[in-house]
């Protein structure tokens, strides 16, 4: 699987987190990755970033921001209303020719989205048109607060209508008092049957193996 675009069924509910554990765990077992957060919005931390986040996971210096996070803008919108807050735009064209020009190399790339599945990242795109457009399977990270299954199954059925492949789910804890991970877990078992499903407890770094396992 040469490409993996991490999307998720809502906003702040841990792609970041996930997609940072999954790559510490495939540098550590020696495998070629690589990471392009093409969008991002709310900018004003480099370190504490999702793009800082993800290059500490590569073992990779702030310097190279700029290769895996080109479009960054300060205000905490979606990208496209961030966007026209600098009296800048987006359009799908040039995300997709941005994603595709980092898609053709021998590691595994992880191209992580802004928001949920359904959210605005172009003026005339979500992220998934995106995601379609680009040709590459999904791991969809839901939450565990109550609902979580139903926004998990609305995702599916949104990606499939339009065949996108879904590699794996994984549930990231929600914070606060949330129901048990594994009864997220087992509910989307039962109700996506085929799909691969994972927890993510809400720690600095879960044990990401089985995920790496099944990629």
């Amino acid at each position: 699987m040469p490409n993996l675009f991490v999307t998720a069924t809502g906003t702040d509910l841990g792609k970041t987190h996930v997609a940072a554990a999954l790559v510490r765990e495939l540098v550590r077992r020696g495998r070629p990755v690589d990471v392009l957060k093409p969008v991002l919005s709310g900018f004003d931390d480099p370190a504490a970033s999702d793009a800082g986040r993800l290059l500490e996971a590569l073992g990779r210096p702030l310097s190279e921001l700029d290769r895996i996070s080109p479009l960054r803008f300060s205000a905490p919108l979606a990208p496209p209303s961030a966007a026209r807050a600098e009296d800048r735009s987006l359009m799908a064209e040039d995300l997709i020719a941005l994603c595709r020009d980092r898609m053709d190399q021998d590691a595994l790339l992880l191209i992580e989205g802004a928001g949920g599945v359904m959210s605005p990242l172009a003026e005339d795109a979500t992220n998934l048109d995106i995601i379609a457009a680009l040709g590459t399977p999904v791991l969809l990270v839901t939450g565990s607060y109550l609902g979580a299954i139903s926004h998990a199954l609305t995702a599916i059925v949104a990606l499939r209508s339009r065949d996108v492949s879904i590699a794996a789910i994984v549930v990231s804890e929600s914070e606060g008092e949330p129901p048990p991970l594994d009864e997220i877990l087992n509910g989307l078992a039962r109700f996506a049957p085929g799909i691969a499903v994972f927890i993510a407890p809400r720690r600095e770094s879960f044990d990401a193996s089985p995920l790496a396992d099944a990629l």
